[in-house]
């Protein structure tokens, strides 16, 4: 499913990836760990397109068969929004807006149906357990319902693979463990591949692989 060789990423210069390749298979839930600093968040927004590694260079990056960096910035942003579905650490949820609008705007971005889409969303939010929560704005969700709604965001497209940053990192112990359970089976019931940085060890260790970053590069 993700095929990255030789990614290495400089800003300015501080040297943050120093050729790392990974390998995910379909299906896969892989968790990334290691020290602050290390190149996890960096790593995942490069996979995940939203930021681009050093040109010049031999790095290579395939998702679903697709070679990434030979894209244009409009073919890029529509294979994002069509293949790809992101959890960040902070929900991200647009604060006027409501749970069921907020799951639908990914859809809506890509031309999709407005009754269509809102059928799925309340699907998805009902599989979530929100189905009584949908008109709640996120300032009237706590913080376990309002991650939940961003997971069916990054659910409403039907993506091939969902990148987490640190996704539980602003839960209480009992959200975040529900939340962990909920990916796999996420993955169980619709086969979507996980690529997870976290700092949370019971979640890393859950994935069928963790990967250790140190210094730039994957031990």
């Amino acid at each position: 499913m993700i095929k990255a060789n030789n990614i290495f990423k400089n800003y300015d210069n501080l040297e943050v990836l120093k050729g790392v390749s990974i390998h995910i298979q379909k299906g896969e839930i892989v968790s990334i760990v290691g020290a602050s600093g290390a190149g996890k968040t960096t790593l995942l927004q490069i996979l995940g397109t939203l930021d681009n590694p050093n040109k010049n260079t031999s790095s290579t990056l395939e998702i679903d068969g697709q070679n990434i960096l030979s894209l244009n910035d409009k073919k890029l942003s529509k294979f994002r929004n069509e293949k790809l579905g992101f959890i960040f650490q902070f929900h991200q949820l647009l604060p006027e807006f409501t749970a069921l609008e907020n799951v639908c705007i990914p859809a809506f971005i890509s031309g999709k149906d407005k009754n269509t889409t809102e059928t799925e969303a309340k699907k998805l939010l009902d599989y979530l357990g929100l189905t009584d929560r949908i008109n709640h704005k996120p300032n009237e969700l706590s913080g376990g319902e309002q991650q939940r709604v961003a997971v069916a965001r990054a659910l409403i497209n039907k993506p091939v693979v969902i990148f987490a940053d640190e996704p539980s990192g602003n839960l209480d112990t009992s959200s975040a463990e529900n939340l962990h359970k909920l990916f796999f089976k996420l993955r169980d019931e619709f086969g979507q591949t996980f690529v997870i940085v976290t700092h949370n060890e019971e979640l890393a260790a859950m994935a069928d692989r963790k990967l250790v970053m140190v210094d730039g590069k994957i031990t």
